[in-house]
């Protein structure tokens, strides 16, 4: 057998159960919120009771904090972050790591944008889909991924590891969440989906990591077996 040259677990096995059922959950959020609001072009009761959006939201000082966290939701500041990420993650000598943070944020926003063009809700008219919120999505399946890399690296598993995890993903959410819809870019509920499709997208994502780089570093064994057989 040899080493794991591609380094641990980017999803401790600890984690695994805990991971999979808020999975399950958030998935079941996302599938419910689309339905009811399939296309809708207004906030519902659920956004309304939240906040209900209007163009005077936020003003200064407090519009400029949204926009400056919305711009780590653009292509431009996204990749910035991502870059930063696997930077990191290569200094640290954790390649399985690297490629979640650009794999798990990259797949979230895929799946916003296929989900939007299924659900077709829109807010401010009808070339501007709206469920769910790909920048929300984003930002938390990057926050995810470097949350996952931080409990390997400090060894914690088990409810600590999960606390840790989620809570980062509740923070990364929850400020892009507040800015999209201080800027009335998205409905609550849209946060929310996009929010629970990141909690869905990124471990899976890294249990396919694992997965294949554990097939990946188990075949120079096996053909060395054979040989030698």
């Amino acid at each position: 057998m040899t080493a794991h040259r591609s380094g641990p677990a980017v999803l401790p096995p600890s984690l695994r159960p805990w991971l999979g059922l808020v999975a399950a959950l958030a998935a079941l959020v996302v599938v419910t919120i689309g339905v009811l609001y399939a296309g809708h072009s207004e906030s519902g009761a659920v956004d309304r009771w939240i906040i209900d959006p209007t163009a005077d939201s936020v003003r200064s000082p407090w519009r400029n904090v949204g926009l400056a966290i919305d711009f780590w939701g653009e292509p431009a500041g996204a990749a910035l972050l991502v870059v930063a990420a696997v930077t990191g993650c290569l200094l640290l000598r954790r390649p399985r790591a690297a490629v979640l943070v650009v794999v798990g944020p990259g797949l979230t926003v895929v799946t916003t944008t296929l989900l939007k063009h299924l659900v077709g809700r829109t807010i401010h008219g009808a070339d501007n889909l709206s469920y769910p919120s790909g920048h929300t999505g984003f930002l938390t399946a990057l926050a995810l991924a470097l949350a996952l890399l931080a409990t390997g690296l400090r060894g914690l598993g088990g409810t600590t590891g999960t606390v840790l995890v989620l809570g980062a993903a509740l923070g990364a959410g929850a400020a892009m969440g507040w800015a999209q819809v201080a800027l009335v870019a998205h409905y609550p509920t849209d946060v929310l989906g996009g929010w629970c499709t990141a909690l869905v997208v990124v471990p899976a994502t890294a249990w396919l990591v694992d997965r294949t780089a554990g097939r990946l570093e188990d075949r120079p064994a096996d053909a060395d077996q054979r040989a030698r057989g």
